[in-house]
């Protein structure tokens, strides 16, 4: 049996007017420039923020933040406005940090699954200093879980650390 010869059709391109190219560039730019997405949260809920400086990129850290460690940031974000005047504030490495001009970086904040970890980066020069030792020389750890009051003894801590030198502010 013979095979039958089979043609293949090949379709030509047509070319697109300018309007046409024209309208799908605008269309892709506009895509580019719109609003962000939703930040992704990565491991316990922390969310992934790009590196910047000021109160906007720690703003939309908090915004981003789900379920009760949002409204917890939240609070430890404006006890840390009221106990340090002109605190300085940037995101770094997904984390919120303050600090002070010419004294550098003296606590960030970063997301757990189960508590929101603040850490102190001179915390062992702090009078008591905060409960949870780090591998980091002298950086401490506070850990807050959800219902915990923010108390004086936090405030103590915010004022003492911002006092002290901290870490470089790059």
């Amino acid at each position: 049996m013979a095979k039958k010869a089979t043609k293949k059709i090949t379709k030509k391109p047509t070319k697109k007017t300018v309007a046409e190219k024209t309208a799908k560039k605008a269309s892709s730019g506009a895509a580019r420039t719109s609003a962000p997405a939703t930040p992704k949260l990565l491991a316990g809920g922390n969310p992934q923020i790009p590196k910047g400086d000021g109160d906007a990129p720690v703003q939309a850290y908090l915004d981003a933040i789900p379920g009760w460690k949002q409204d917890l940031a939240r609070r430890l974000d404006s006890l840390i406005d009221e106990t340090v005047p002109g605190v300085r504030k940037a995101i770094r490495w997904n984390s919120p940090f303050y600090g002070t001009e010419g004294r550098g970086w003296f606590l960030s904040v970063h997301c757990f699954t189960n508590y929101v970890k603040v850490g102190f980066h001179n915390g062992a020069s702090l009078r008591p200093p905060p409960p949870v030792e780090s591998k980091h020389g002298d950086m401490r750890y506070l850990h807050l879980h959800e219902g915990d009051k923010l108390d004086a003894q936090l405030t103590r801590w915010i004022r003492q650390s911002s006092k002290l030198p901290g870490e470089g502010m790059g």
